[in-house]
Formats: C-alpha cells, sequence, structure tokens
C-alpha cells in the first residue's frame, strides 16, 4: 500500500516525502508546480525525490477534481498527507480567487477522494497557525476561539478544518489537521522571512522588517515538522459512539523567538551585517505566534528538538550550496 502526498513538490511536501521514503513507503506524489514561487526550486526538490526507489509523481491540480482521481487511479492509496494549497498570508491580499480554487475546492475535492478510498486508514491535512487570527492570549491553545480571522489566508484554513471535522462526523473518516508554526530549514519557501532576510542580507540589500521590529515567531524546523506529520499520520483518531475520528493539534517549537534575533543570528551565519528597514505591521499580520504543543506532546510524543541557532545554521549552509551553484 501507498501513501499519497499532495504538494510533494513543496517544502513540508518535499521533506515528508523524504522523510516516508526513508522507512521505506511507497509515496505517489501530487502536485500542480504552480508559480507562486521560483518553480525552478520545486522542480530541484522533485528531481531529488525521483531518483528514488518507492516514489512515484504525477502533475496535477487538486482543483481538479477528475485529474486528482486518474493520478491516484490503480496506486493502492491507504493514507493521505494533504499538504497542497495556496499559502501566504499577505499574497491573499492581491489573489483571493487563488485560494478559493486551492484551498476551498482543492480540500474538498481531496476529502471527496479520500471518501472514495476503500478503508482509507486516516488523512492528515494541513492547515495553519494562522487561523488563530488576532488571538492575544499566549501560548495558542487547540481551545481557543478562532472566529476571526484577519486574513483570507487564515479563513481558509479555518474552513478546511471545519469541512474536515463534518467528513469525519458524517463518513467516519479518520481525519488530523495540524496547525503549522512557521516552518523553516533547508530547501524553504523564498517568501518566508528566513528566506528572504537571507538573501537580501547577500545582496546587501535592505531587509524589510515589520512592526518595527516587534515581533515574534514559534519558528519550528522542517525535520522537526516532518517527524511530527508521520507521527500524526501513524496515530488515526479511533472517534467512538457520537464521537468524530478527528484531532486537532498545534505543530510548533513552542519557543517564540525575536525577529531581531533571528537577523543576528544570520548576520552570524553570513559574516555580514543586515540594513534594516523598519516598517509598519502589515494587514493580515500578527505581532506574535507561540504553539501550545502539550496535546500533541501527549498523544504523539512529538518532541522538537532543533534550536533556532542550530537551524539557522543548517538554512544557511544548504542556501550557500545551492545558489552556489545556480542564480
Amino acid at each position: 500500500m501507498s501513501v499519497l502526498v499532495t504538494g510533494a513538490a513543496g517544502f513540508i511536501g518535499y521533506h515528508v516525502c523524504e522523510a516516508l521514503l526513508n522507512r521505506g513507503e511507497q509515496v505517489v506524489g501530487i502536485d500542480n508546480l504552480n508559480d507562486y514561487y521560483e518553480v525552478a526550486l520545486k522542480e530541484a526538490r522533485l528531481a531529488r525525490l525521483q531518483g528514488r526507489n518507492g516514489f512515484s509523481f504525477h502533475r496535477a491540480d487538486i482543483a481538479d477534481a477528475d485529474g486528482l482521481k486518474a493520478a491516484v487511479a490503480g496506486a493502492g492509496v491507504d493514507r493521505i498527507v494533504h499538504l497542497a494549497a495556496q499559502a501566504g498570508v499577505r499574497y491573499s491580499l492581491s489573489n483571493p480567487q487563488a485560494y478559493v480554487h486551492s484551498n476551498l475546492v482543492g480540500h474538498v475535492n481531496v476529502l471527496e477522494l479520500a471518501r472514495g478510498v476503500a478503508d482509507l486508514k486516516h488523512l492528515v491535512y494541513a492547515s495553519s497557525s494562522s487561523v488563530y487570527g488576532g488571538n492575544t492570549k499566549l501560548p495558542f491553545s487547540t481551545a481557543d476561539r478562532v472566529d476571526q480571522p484577519i486574513s483570507l489566508y487564515a479563513a481558509t484554513k479555518r474552513a478546511d478544518e471545519l469541512v474536515s471535522y463534518t467528513y469525519s462526523h458524517l463518513f467516519r473518516l479518520p481525519t488530523t489537521g495540524l496547525r503549522f508554526f512557521t516552518v523553516y530549514g533547508p530547501w524553504g519557501r523564498p517568501d518566508m522571512s528566513l528566506f528572504i532576510f537571507t538573501r537580501a542580507i547577500e545582496a546587501g540589500e535592505p531587509i524589510p522588517v515589520f512592526n518595527h521590529g516587534d515581533l515574534r515567531r514559534d519558528f519550528t524546523y522542517i525535520d522537526d515538522i516532518a517527524s511530527g506529520v508521520l507521527a500524526a499520520l501513524d496515530h488515526p483518531p479511533a472517534g467512538g459512539e457520537g464521537v468524530a475520528p478527528y484531532r486537532l493539534y498545534n505543530i510548533g517549537n513552542n519557543r517564540p523567538v525575536e525577529v531581531m534575533r533571528l537577523i543576528e543570528l544570520l548576520e552570524q551565519e553570513l559574516g555580514k551585517k543586515a540594513s534594516v528597514n523598519f516598517l509598519p505591521m502589515q494587514p493580515g499580520d500578527v505581532r506574535e505566534t507561540y504553539a501550545d504543543i502539550d496535546d500533541i506532546r501527549r498523544d504523539l510524543g512529538f518532541a522538537p528538538t532543533t534550536r533556532i541557532e542550530e537551524g539557522v545554521r543548517r538554512f544557511v549552509a544548504w542556501y550557500r550550496g545551492y545558489y552556489g551553484a545556480r542564480p
């Protein structure tokens, strides 16, 4: 049997595929390779996977229900890790239809696909810490209210959680949602702060820092994230009489870091001083994120181990290795 991974050429998807392959799983990857950020980076991730035994890939858009079904026909899928989505808080301000297309239509298509798989063991899907909106109570807990999203991206991710619960309730479909907190590391996304800052410092350009530097993020290293995704996949919720087989977890580092501290670490690793351009708070953004991970630690044994100093060192080493050979 095999695991379907949507968004396989994406940052988290690539690492999850590698982790699954490393333990001997058969993996079917799907991605539409859109141009939200540089396609060459997605293709480079994908090339590393396509050389692995047990991996097959189909270029497909999850918003195309027929194409999605055709891509997995006969693949023997019994578990799904659904990571494909239109990402980015700021991009949602100017391109709302992209989020409806991928995060709403695409998510329902994946749920329908899962419903049609006989004896599906588990569907794990990506949510986001963005669902907490302007909450000021810290750390963020899955018990907190999340009915006031401050970006369209956050609203689509909260909608995904609600629709997933409905499918779990109506069709006894085992689903687990993971609210990711600021994932970073090698092969990361160019629209994320660590990537943006590194690129600017290397080029001698100013770094845009919002809210005049008064920002904290629960930066979570990619290897810890991949381990948590696999732990979730291996433990489907059972549900019970009157209880849907549905779980929702925060998956973060549980150690918020000041953004200015991140810049200091990058300066140390790059050996260059940053030029900082302080800006007001960006619409849709929040001052601080901080994950309460008590539930996932108790239920799944999730224990992030990578400190920000080590994570930044590994990212910079990858960045210089990758872009040293590419324009």
